[in-house]
Parts: structure tokens; C-alpha cells; sequence
């Protein structure tokens, strides 16, 4: 399991997933709420995945340059900051625009029958 994660289970979990991921779910929801493009959701865990490999690296002993270990992590972070995001933005279409919308599931948005828009 280290070979993969580039550290231990105990690290991956707490650091990774507790910490960053904390911090992944807030980063969705504000990139939402401001009404950001998807690539940002991108963009912000590329740079929370490159701070989990440091600190792993300065506080536990991990290897700084680990690229398994730099996927996993990074896939981690970006699948909980875009899990955020896309609750985030559906609630925030479906309560911005009640008229328009209606929720389809937790990750999205369907037109309501007869809101064509005139025009």
C-alpha cells in the first residue's frame, strides 16, 4: 500500500482525506458560489495535491517526488472538490432560478416544463 500511496494508510486518511478534502469541499462550494468554471475546480486541487505531497514529505517522511502516490492523492482531492462543486451549483441553480429549474439528482438541473424563455 505504501508503494502506491507514497505513504501510510493512516497518513492517507487523515491528511489526505480529512484535511485536504476538507478543505477541497470548501474550495467546491466557494468556486460555486462565485459562479467559476470548471477548470478552476482543476486548477485549485493540481495546487491542494502539490501541498498534500509536501506535507507528507515535511511531516511524515514520504518521498517528496512520488508520482503514483501525487495521482492518487491529487485524484482524491479533485473528486471531492468536483463532488462539491457540482452540489453546490445545482442547489444554487435550482434556488437562483425556482422558475427555470428543477433538480435532477444531486449533481444537477433539468428545465421545468413549459419555462421556455420567450425570445
Amino acid at each position: 500500500m505504501d508503494a502506491v500511496l507514497g505513504s501510510s494508510l493512516p497518513v492517507f486518511i487523515g491528511l489526505t482525506l480529512l484535511v485536504f478534502g476538507g478543505c477541497g469541499w470548501l474550495t467546491g462550494q466557494a468556486l460555486a458560489q462565485g459562479w467559476k468554471s470548471p477548470g478552476m475546480v482543476f486548477a485549485y486541487s493540481l495546487m491542494m495535491g502539490l501541498g498534500d505531497r509536501f506535507l507528507v514529505f515535511a511531516l511524515f517522511g514520504g518521498p517528496l517526488l512520488h508520482l503514483p502516490g501525487f495521482i492518487v492523492h491529487g485524484a482524491a482531492i479533485l473528486a471531492i472538490t468536483w463532488v462539491s462543486y457540482r452540489m453546490a451549483l445545482a442547489h444554487r441553480m435550482v434556488s437562483q432560478y425556482p422558475w427555470l429549474y428543477e433538480r435532477s439528482g444531486p449533481f444537477g438541473w433539468r428545465e421545468k416544463i413549459g419555462a421556455r424563455i420567450a425570445g
